[in-house]
């Protein structure tokens, strides 16, 4: 059965096409930017339009039960789109193809909901039926998409559709998987896991799989401080687990939250997650050999020898930035051949130096301190406590490093540091020129070029894109867009998620001008090119409602359509009390929700919700 939502429609292109490129700006992109504003919908440009895809609680399968604020708990919610979307993943239908038309998202549900998910929430004594909606409402979702005259709409019942919930049975692979770490009452071989969450960005391998990055996992165990001092505790300590109770109290009824009663728990997540979307019956993978860290993102790109890196950022001040190299090269015309590529190759982390040039050193047992004398064991060890081992080369601390994108048309890979306000001019927590700001609010952008374009190089340059703020405002740092006048950008701060048009150009998805600490606008998704005469011309293509963050935006490969997810609308409210929005409805609860974005024809909506 095909579902059929409201505020449809179709567009040409996002882009200017080649015949139009010698008329209009270099970069291609023609639309007028919008101004910083708080407006209580959803924003594009005059000449585009947008049309609600996809939200919370509605029905994937199809005898899913429709979405009923009043009646949550985990068997509905496990069968609904989930909650608080984040990543998004295009995948043509059919698999190999560059259909445009018709697709599979694969979405990210970073976290569950409390005073915006349910009514009478009371944080320390949640129900039953609220942790277990909770605990189905987080993970990923598979949902094909398809593009009608009349707009894009999901397929209720399609054969594709799945949910990765906060129970869904996880293979652990790679390197770590049978570790002593790992082993737990559940999983005495420490081999497979329940669930993912905290799935912030992501990305997609070359022979078609998603990739899905677990972040803030740590708020989701409590109880650390009752763990008697020792090894145990303080490798959750180095994480950041919860000294006592959760905010989200899922320990109240499930032992494996409570770190005293289930102490290698808390070891299975912070991990790369494999899935793919193409095969419904196959399992999600968590793959080891990418390190434990708090995962924003998992960007790959093909090496000159076909081997691929994975970069990804560790999203925490003064975390670090890795990338994984396999050990061989993929296979483009055998799919099945790539099936476990991930579980063998080498991480690195990078240290960038003073003189503009940095390194890839390498997270290898045996390699420098990462030896038993510094309390690693094995490789397993090296992984599963990866921040230790790059404490112990000495890697760079960054301030915040959310996604990082490589530019498909250069190759250069660009690294958001969102912000880092405990940053100082001096000191053990001191500027350096990667992270040049002292109270770094507004964040910045890293340019990283690999040696001789290879990916899969130990060595590169690197320089600051853009730092970011408004233009004339002392920051303790000179606002900076790439070297354009800053006179004509539209100023942004705290950049979160990245992505490229088939142009080149930078698309950058923030969170955190909503913050009175910066601009105290909506949050918006800025496009600025990187290349050319207009290098570093930021404008504002779309903002999102009030309380919410725009993440994941990704193009379909002919660039005609930008899906944008739009997280936590109304965040600062609480249901049936203060109201920061109802988005996309006036009377419904707010509802985190995908949307696509066309240029005008026809009938359609400039803006969702009022």
């Amino acid at each position: 059965m095909k579902t059929t939502r409201r505020r449809f429609l179709y567009a040409p292109l996002l882009l200017a096409g080649p015949r139009a490129l010698a008329q209009q700006a270099s970069s291609g992109l023609t639309f007028r930017g919008l101004e910083h504003n708080r407006e209580p919908g959803f924003v594009v440009p005059e000449g585009y339009r947008l049309n609600l895809v996809i939200g919370w609680g509605d029905p994937l399968t199809a005898g899913a039960p429709s979405f009923d604020v009043n009646a949550q708990n985990g068997a509905a919610q496990s069968v609904q789109f989930g909650y608080n979307c984040d990543h998004l993943g295009y995948f043509p239908l059919p698999s190999g193809s560059d259909n445009s038309s018709r697709g599979l998202l694969v979405v990210n549900h970073e976290s569950s909901g409390t005073g915006l998910m349910f009514f009478s929430y009371v944080t320390a004594t949640p129900t039953r039926d609220q942790v277990d909606a909770g605990l189905a409402s987080v993970g990923l979702s598979v949902v094909e998409v398809e593009r009608t005259p009349n707009g894009w709409v999901y397929v209720q019942g399609s054969q594709f559709n799945r949910r990765v919930t906060g129970e869904t049975v996880i293979e652990i692979s790679g390197p770590a998987a049978g570790a002593d770490w790992m082993k737990t009452s559940y999983d005495p071989a420490g081999t497979r896991v329940r669930g993912s969450w905290t799935n912030c960005a992501g990305g997609k391998t070359p022979w078609g799989t998603a990739l899905s990055g677990e972040e803030g996992f740590t708020g989701y165990f409590g109880n650390l401080s009752q763990l008697p001092p020792g090894e145990l505790r303080d490798l959750h300590t180095r994480y950041g687990m919860t000294a006592g109770a959760t905010g989200r109290r899922w320990e109240n009824y499930y032992s494996r939250f409570d770190i005293p009663r289930e102490p290698n728990e808390g070891f299975r997540f912070g991990w790369v997650v494999e899935l793919d979307p193409y095969d419904p019956s196959s399992p999600p993978k968590k793959r080891t050999a990418l390190g434990r860290v708090k995962h924003e993102g998992a960007a790959c790109r093909v090496a000159q020898d076909g081997r691929v890196a994975v970069y990804t950022g560790d999203d925490q001040a003064f975390e670090r930035v890795y990338k994984f190299v396999t050990s061989r090269p993929w296979n483009p015309n055998n799919r099945a051949a790539n099936r476990d590529l991930l579980d063998e190759g080498t991480l690195y982390v990078a240290r960038f130096n003073e003189d503009g040039t940095g390194d890839w050193l390498p997270l290898i047992w045996g390699y420098g301190p990462l030896a038993p004398s510094r309390g690693f064991r094995n490789q397993a060890d090296v992984l599963i406590h990866a921040r230790l081992a790059a404490d112990a080369l000495g890697a760079t601390r960054m301030d915040r490093p959310e996604d990082i994108e490589a530019n498909p048309v250069t190759g250069k890979v660009y690294i958001n540091c969102t912000s880092n306000t405990g940053r100082t001019a001096s000191g053990p927590n001191g500027t350096d020129r990667a992270n040049p700001r002292a109270n770094n609010r507004h964040g910045h952008i890293i340019e990283l070029v690999e040696a001789g374009d290879n990916s899969a190089a130990t060595e590169f340059r690197w320089s600051i894109f853009m730092l970011c703020g408004k233009p004339n405002v002392r920051e303790d740092q000179p606002t900076y867009y790439g070297g354009y006048d800053m006179s004509k950008v539209t100023p942004i701060s705290t950049p979160d998620n990245l992505a490229f048009d088939n142009l080149g150009n930078m698309w950058i998805a923030t969170d955190g001008m909503r913050s009175t600490g910066t601009f105290g606008v909506n949050d918006a998704v800025v496009a600025c090119p990187v290349e050319g005469p207009e290098r570093g011309y930021a404008r504002m293509f779309c903002s999102v409602p009030p309380g919410a963050e725009p993440t994941g935006p990704e193009f379909t490969p002919d660039n005609e359509t930008l899906f944008v997810s739009v997280q936590h609308p109304g965040e600062g409210g609480t249901l049936g009390g203060t109201v920061v929005s109802n988005w996309p409805g006036n009377s419904e609860p707010p509802r985190a929700s995908v949307v696509a974005i066309t240029k005008a024809a026809g009938a359609g909506e400039r803006r969702i919700g009022s």
